[in-house]
């Protein structure tokens, strides 16, 4: 089954070389699963040229806002808009996540109640789950034929599916602790409270599970209409 990565931001030039990009640490989620992938830089405006040209999308995410001006938001989406249309599945994290739900009549905003990065626990229908997350927006507004399946206190809207057509996760299950930590030293000094990222590094060893999402992600690809619970 090929997977067409959508590629929305690049990992800081200070991590890729020993952590590789983006598209790198989703086949390394991934990996085992039976699938192949292809990467479209559509941070560059390199898109495909049919819904079809893949069996499933996957859009990562970003260090951009959905809600900002960036060339290649608009006709991103669009493609998730025909995507819907045509019942090609799509999977989104982070950016992903919120740029879906926004094409879909969804609202995204930066959270007033600031960033949640590191390991982060998330109620999925009563079980709870770690994965890392990164992120300072938010959905805000649910789209009309979402479900929200993982939630917690300081993001009500943490995951989504989309009978059919989408799964979405607010967290970043491609993230491994050390690319987190090497996040904290680059990008988070500055952006990122200091008592935020203390909290963070505290928690770097937390058994995290990466490995369910990546199993729900890959039954959702290859069955896009199951309901199957996230440890299933």
């Amino acid at each position: 089954m090929l997977i067409g990565i959508l590629q929305t931001g690049l990992a800081p030039e200070a991590l890729a070389p020993q952590m590789g990009d983006y598209p790198d640490m989703f086949a390394r989620l991934l990996d085992g699963q039976g699938f192949t992938f292809q990467t479209y830089r559509v941070i560059e405006g390199q898109f495909p040229a049919d819904i079809k040209a893949c069996d499933g999308w996957l859009i990562t995410g970003s260090r951009h806002g959905v809600y900002e001006d960036h060339p290649f938001i608009p006709p991103l989406e669009q493609f998730i808009r025909d995507c819907f249309a045509g019942t090609v599945p799509m999977v989104g994290v982070c950016f992903g996540h919120q740029i879906i739900a926004q094409a879909m009549g969804g609202k995204v905003e930066r959270f007033d109640g600031g960033w949640a990065i590191g390991a982060t626990d998330y109620d999925f229908g009563g079980e709870t789950l770690v994965l890392n997350a990164w992120h300072r927006d938010q959905i805000t507004r649910v789209p009309n034929g979402a479900k929200v399946i993982a939630t917690n206190d300081f993001c009500t809207n943490a995951a989504l599916l989309y009978p059919g057509h989408a799964l979405t996760v607010q967290a970043h299950p491609e993230f491994r602790p050390e690319f987190v930590d090497g996040l904290m030293k680059t990008r988070g000094k500055g952006l990122v409270p200091d008592d935020v990222m203390a909290a963070a590094a505290a928690r770097l060893e937390d058994d995290l599970a990466d490995r369910t999402i990546a199993r729900q992600i890959a039954t959702f690809f290859k069955n896009p209409n199951s309901q199957a619970s996230p440890g299933a």
